[in-house]
Protein backbone atom coordinates (compact mmCIF):
# COMPACT_ATOMS: atom_id res chain seq x y z
CA UNK A 1 0.00 0.00 0.00
CA UNK A 2 1.33 3.45 -1.24
CA UNK A 3 2.53 5.91 1.49
CA UNK A 4 0.56 8.99 1.58
CA UNK A 5 2.00 11.65 0.52
CA UNK A 6 1.84 15.45 0.78
CA UNK A 7 2.63 18.92 -0.83
CA UNK A 8 3.77 22.16 0.97
CA UNK A 9 3.13 25.19 -1.18
CA UNK A 10 4.39 28.38 -0.32
CA UNK A 11 1.93 31.19 -1.33
CA UNK A 12 4.41 33.71 0.36
CA UNK A 13 1.83 33.93 3.58
CA UNK A 14 3.73 36.03 6.55
CA UNK A 15 2.80 36.98 10.05
CA UNK A 16 1.92 40.72 11.00
CA UNK A 17 4.84 42.05 12.18
CA UNK A 18 3.47 45.59 12.74
CA UNK A 19 1.98 47.65 15.75
CA UNK A 20 -0.01 45.93 17.65
CA UNK A 21 -2.36 48.96 18.73
CA UNK A 22 -5.03 47.29 21.23
CA UNK A 23 -7.82 48.00 23.22
CA UNK A 24 -7.75 51.85 23.62
CA UNK A 25 -6.85 52.30 19.73
CA UNK A 26 -10.34 49.96 18.89
CA UNK A 27 -12.40 52.40 21.26
CA UNK A 28 -11.43 55.21 20.15
CA UNK A 29 -11.54 54.39 16.49
CA UNK A 30 -15.87 53.16 17.73
CA UNK A 31 -15.98 56.62 18.83
CA UNK A 32 -14.71 58.70 16.04
CA UNK A 33 -16.56 56.36 13.44
CA UNK A 34 -19.70 57.45 15.66
CA UNK A 35 -19.31 60.70 15.57
CA UNK A 36 -19.26 60.80 11.91
CA UNK A 37 -22.01 58.62 11.63
CA UNK A 38 -24.30 60.80 13.44
CA UNK A 39 -23.53 63.46 11.06
CA UNK A 40 -23.97 61.21 8.38
CA UNK A 41 -20.32 61.89 7.38
CA UNK A 42 -18.67 58.78 5.01
CA UNK A 43 -22.44 57.09 3.87
CA UNK A 44 -24.76 58.12 1.30
CA UNK A 45 -26.36 61.70 0.34
CA UNK A 46 -29.77 60.40 1.28
CA UNK A 47 -28.28 59.72 5.20
CA UNK A 48 -26.61 63.37 4.89
CA UNK A 49 -29.96 65.41 4.36
CA UNK A 50 -31.32 65.44 7.83
CA UNK A 51 -28.73 65.76 10.42
CA UNK A 52 -26.89 68.52 8.02
CA UNK A 53 -30.59 69.89 7.71
CA UNK A 54 -30.86 70.02 11.61
CA UNK A 55 -27.31 71.71 12.03
CA UNK A 56 -28.25 73.90 9.13
CA UNK A 57 -31.46 74.88 11.36
CA UNK A 58 -29.33 75.78 14.55
CA UNK A 59 -27.20 77.57 12.68
CA UNK A 60 -28.96 79.42 10.88
CA UNK A 61 -30.88 80.43 14.40
CA UNK A 62 -27.59 81.50 15.96
CA UNK A 63 -26.73 84.26 12.84
CA UNK A 64 -30.38 85.28 13.35
CA UNK A 65 -29.82 86.26 17.09
CA UNK A 66 -26.65 87.10 16.33
CA UNK A 67 -27.20 89.71 13.31
CA UNK A 68 -30.88 90.98 15.39
CA UNK A 69 -28.31 91.83 18.63
CA UNK A 70 -25.61 93.74 16.58
CA UNK A 71 -28.82 95.70 14.90
CA UNK A 72 -31.14 96.91 18.05
CA UNK A 73 -27.56 96.43 20.53
CA UNK A 74 -29.87 94.40 23.38
CA UNK A 75 -29.72 90.44 24.03
CA UNK A 76 -32.21 88.12 22.09
CA UNK A 77 -31.74 85.02 23.62
CA UNK A 78 -28.87 84.02 26.11
CA UNK A 79 -26.85 80.99 25.46
CA UNK A 80 -28.63 78.92 27.64
CA UNK A 81 -32.07 79.77 26.31
CA UNK A 82 -30.46 78.56 22.56
CA UNK A 83 -30.44 74.97 24.31
CA UNK A 84 -33.68 75.11 25.37
CA UNK A 85 -35.38 76.46 22.12
CA UNK A 86 -33.74 73.81 20.38
CA UNK A 87 -34.52 70.95 22.50
CA UNK A 88 -36.99 69.70 19.70
CA UNK A 89 -34.96 69.61 17.24
CA UNK A 90 -32.72 67.50 19.75
CA UNK A 91 -35.56 64.88 19.96
CA UNK A 92 -35.43 64.22 16.58
CA UNK A 93 -31.70 64.56 15.97
CA UNK A 94 -31.82 61.87 18.76
CA UNK A 95 -34.34 59.55 17.55
CA UNK A 96 -32.31 59.46 13.43
CA UNK A 97 -29.02 59.46 14.94
CA UNK A 98 -29.55 56.64 17.90
CA UNK A 99 -30.93 53.82 15.95
CA UNK A 100 -28.01 54.28 13.19
CA UNK A 101 -24.88 53.99 15.85
CA UNK A 102 -26.35 51.33 16.88
CA UNK A 103 -29.60 49.48 15.63
CA UNK A 104 -27.87 48.68 11.99
CA UNK A 105 -25.22 46.37 13.89
CA UNK A 106 -27.72 44.86 15.76
CA UNK A 107 -29.34 43.91 12.57
CA UNK A 108 -26.35 43.09 11.16
CA UNK A 109 -25.02 40.95 13.55
CA UNK A 110 -21.60 41.83 13.51
CA UNK A 111 -21.15 42.13 17.35
CA UNK A 112 -19.74 39.03 17.78
CA UNK A 113 -16.90 40.42 15.12
CA UNK A 114 -16.31 43.54 17.48
CA UNK A 115 -16.26 41.23 20.80
CA UNK A 116 -14.17 38.91 18.85
CA UNK A 117 -11.30 41.34 18.95
CA UNK A 118 -9.23 43.30 22.52
CA UNK A 119 -13.07 45.23 22.80
CA UNK A 120 -14.82 44.34 26.14
CA UNK A 121 -18.76 44.10 26.33
CA UNK A 122 -18.63 47.98 27.92
CA UNK A 123 -16.34 49.45 25.39
CA UNK A 124 -18.65 49.13 22.59
CA UNK A 125 -21.82 51.11 24.27
CA UNK A 126 -19.65 53.30 25.68
CA UNK A 127 -17.92 54.84 22.81
CA UNK A 128 -21.03 54.77 20.81
CA UNK A 129 -22.81 56.80 23.86
CA UNK A 130 -19.57 59.37 24.00
CA UNK A 131 -19.79 59.78 20.40
CA UNK A 132 -23.90 60.47 20.38
CA UNK A 133 -23.36 62.80 23.41
CA UNK A 134 -20.62 64.37 21.65
CA UNK A 135 -22.61 64.91 17.99
CA UNK A 136 -25.67 66.52 20.02
CA UNK A 137 -23.21 68.78 22.21
CA UNK A 138 -21.67 69.77 18.78
CA UNK A 139 -25.26 70.01 17.22
CA UNK A 140 -26.42 72.58 21.05
CA UNK A 141 -22.32 74.29 21.48
CA UNK A 142 -21.34 75.40 17.98
CA UNK A 143 -24.51 77.82 17.20
CA UNK A 144 -23.08 79.18 20.67
CA UNK A 145 -19.75 79.59 19.55
CA UNK A 146 -21.06 81.48 16.79
CA UNK A 147 -23.26 83.82 18.77
CA UNK A 148 -20.33 84.34 21.19
CA UNK A 149 -18.54 85.36 18.28
CA UNK A 150 -20.94 87.84 16.98
CA UNK A 151 -21.29 89.64 20.61
CA UNK A 152 -17.36 89.49 20.94
CA UNK A 153 -16.80 91.61 17.85
CA UNK A 154 -19.40 93.89 18.59
CA UNK A 155 -18.61 94.25 22.27
CA UNK A 156 -16.75 97.37 23.58
CA UNK A 157 -13.33 96.43 24.68
CA UNK A 158 -12.29 93.18 26.09
CA UNK A 159 -14.32 93.41 29.39
CA UNK A 160 -17.85 92.97 27.02
CA UNK A 161 -15.91 89.67 25.67
CA UNK A 162 -15.24 88.71 29.20
CA UNK A 163 -18.62 89.19 30.17
CA UNK A 164 -19.50 87.36 27.17
CA UNK A 165 -17.57 84.46 28.10
CA UNK A 166 -18.47 84.36 31.34
CA UNK A 167 -22.27 83.69 29.64
CA UNK A 168 -20.90 81.07 27.21
CA UNK A 169 -19.66 79.00 29.67
CA UNK A 170 -22.63 78.22 31.71
CA UNK A 171 -24.42 78.01 28.09
CA UNK A 172 -21.97 75.35 26.85
CA UNK A 173 -22.50 73.16 30.26
CA UNK A 174 -25.95 73.36 29.97
CA UNK A 175 -25.78 72.09 26.41
CA UNK A 176 -23.67 69.26 27.74
CA UNK A 177 -26.18 68.23 30.34
CA UNK A 178 -28.79 68.19 27.18
CA UNK A 179 -26.76 66.22 25.24
CA UNK A 180 -25.76 63.73 28.15
CA UNK A 181 -29.38 62.90 29.02
CA UNK A 182 -31.06 62.42 25.98
CA UNK A 183 -28.06 60.76 24.26
CA UNK A 184 -28.17 58.17 27.38
CA UNK A 185 -31.99 57.63 26.96
CA UNK A 186 -31.74 57.18 22.67
CA UNK A 187 -29.18 54.85 22.93
CA UNK A 188 -30.91 52.61 25.51
CA UNK A 189 -34.05 52.43 23.79
CA UNK A 190 -32.44 52.04 20.02
CA UNK A 191 -30.39 49.22 21.87
CA UNK A 192 -33.91 47.59 22.49
CA UNK A 193 -34.23 46.55 18.80
CA UNK A 194 -32.33 46.11 15.46
CA UNK A 195 -35.13 48.04 12.65
CA UNK A 196 -34.60 51.58 12.92
CA UNK A 197 -37.91 53.02 12.61
CA UNK A 198 -39.14 51.01 15.87
CA UNK A 199 -36.24 52.60 17.80
CA UNK A 200 -36.64 55.94 16.20
CA UNK A 201 -40.01 55.74 17.07
CA UNK A 202 -39.86 54.62 20.49
CA UNK A 203 -37.07 57.25 21.45
CA UNK A 204 -39.56 60.27 20.34
CA UNK A 205 -42.83 58.23 21.55
CA UNK A 206 -40.56 58.68 25.41
CA UNK A 207 -39.81 62.21 25.17
CA UNK A 208 -43.38 62.77 23.77
CA UNK A 209 -45.65 60.50 25.74
CA UNK A 210 -43.98 61.79 29.24
CA UNK A 211 -45.17 65.58 28.22
CA UNK A 212 -48.91 64.76 29.07
CA UNK A 213 -47.81 63.95 32.46
CA UNK A 214 -45.99 67.24 33.61
CA UNK A 215 -49.22 68.47 32.41
CA UNK A 216 -51.28 66.91 34.84
CA UNK A 217 -49.26 66.57 37.52
CA UNK A 218 -48.86 70.59 37.16
CA UNK A 219 -52.70 71.43 37.92
CA UNK A 220 -53.04 68.91 41.22
CA UNK A 221 -54.28 70.96 43.83
CA UNK A 222 -50.91 69.46 46.11
CA UNK A 223 -47.95 72.01 45.57
CA UNK A 224 -45.75 69.44 45.69
CA UNK A 225 -46.33 67.68 43.07
CA UNK A 226 -46.90 71.05 41.31
CA UNK A 227 -43.35 71.67 41.74
CA UNK A 228 -42.04 68.18 41.15
CA UNK A 229 -44.03 68.15 38.01
CA UNK A 230 -40.96 68.44 35.63
CA UNK A 231 -39.28 65.37 36.62
CA UNK A 232 -41.97 63.15 34.93
CA UNK A 233 -40.36 64.49 31.20
CA UNK A 234 -36.96 64.37 30.18
CA UNK A 235 -37.16 67.71 28.61
CA UNK A 236 -38.58 69.48 31.72
CA UNK A 237 -36.06 67.70 34.03
CA UNK A 238 -33.25 69.38 32.50
CA UNK A 239 -34.93 72.62 32.18
CA UNK A 240 -35.80 72.45 36.29
CA UNK A 241 -31.68 71.81 36.94
CA UNK A 242 -31.26 75.21 34.65
CA UNK A 243 -33.80 77.37 36.38
CA UNK A 244 -32.39 76.13 39.58
CA UNK A 245 -28.68 76.59 38.65
CA UNK A 246 -28.76 79.60 36.23
CA UNK A 247 -32.49 80.79 36.55
CA UNK A 248 -30.84 84.87 35.75
CA UNK A 249 -29.53 83.34 32.23
CA UNK A 250 -32.86 81.18 31.47
CA UNK A 251 -34.97 83.59 32.53
CA UNK A 252 -34.55 87.43 31.35
CA UNK A 253 -37.92 88.35 31.24
CA UNK A 254 -39.36 89.73 34.52
CA UNK A 255 -43.05 89.15 33.16
CA UNK A 256 -42.66 85.63 31.94
CA UNK A 257 -43.63 82.22 33.34
CA UNK A 258 -41.46 81.07 36.22
CA UNK A 259 -41.31 77.67 37.05
CA UNK A 260 -41.89 77.62 40.21
CA UNK A 261 -39.30 74.01 41.69
CA UNK A 262 -39.67 75.46 45.36
CA UNK A 263 -37.23 73.79 47.67
CA UNK A 264 -36.53 71.29 45.30
CA UNK A 265 -34.00 72.22 42.96
CA UNK A 266 -31.01 69.75 44.37
CA UNK A 267 -33.96 67.18 43.77
CA UNK A 268 -34.36 67.68 40.01
CA UNK A 269 -30.62 67.76 39.72
CA UNK A 270 -30.52 64.15 41.55
CA UNK A 271 -32.97 63.30 39.27
CA UNK A 272 -30.92 63.98 36.13
CA UNK A 273 -27.75 62.20 37.63
CA UNK A 274 -29.96 59.06 38.85
CA UNK A 275 -31.32 58.98 34.95
CA UNK A 276 -28.24 59.18 33.29
CA UNK A 277 -26.44 56.33 35.46
CA UNK A 278 -29.84 54.22 35.09
CA UNK A 279 -30.09 54.37 31.59
CA UNK A 280 -26.13 53.88 31.18
CA UNK A 281 -26.26 50.78 33.67
CA UNK A 282 -29.37 49.04 31.68
CA UNK A 283 -27.18 50.03 28.59
CA UNK A 284 -23.92 47.87 29.72
CA UNK A 285 -26.56 45.09 31.16
CA UNK A 286 -27.81 44.99 27.49
CA UNK A 287 -24.73 44.49 25.89
CA UNK A 288 -23.27 42.31 28.80
CA UNK A 289 -26.06 40.26 27.78
CA UNK A 290 -25.65 40.38 23.74
CA UNK A 291 -21.78 39.56 24.39
CA UNK A 292 -22.72 36.14 26.40
CA UNK A 293 -24.77 35.19 23.35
Amino acid sequence: MPEPTGVIHDIGYQRYTGPRLGRRYVFGALYLHGVRTAFGLGRSAKAKIFPWLVVGIVLMVAAAVTAIRSQIGETVMTYAQFADSMSWLVIFFTAVAAPELVSRDLRSGVLPLYFSRPLSHADYPLAKLLALVTALFLLLGAPQLVMFLGAAFTSDGMGGVWDELLDLLPGLLYAGLWAAVFASIGLLIASLTGKRAFAAGGIVAVFLMTTPVVGVLSILPAQAANQLAGIASPPTLVQGVGVWTMRDLLITDPDGVVPDLGPFGPVYALAAVALVAACVTLLLARYRKVAAR
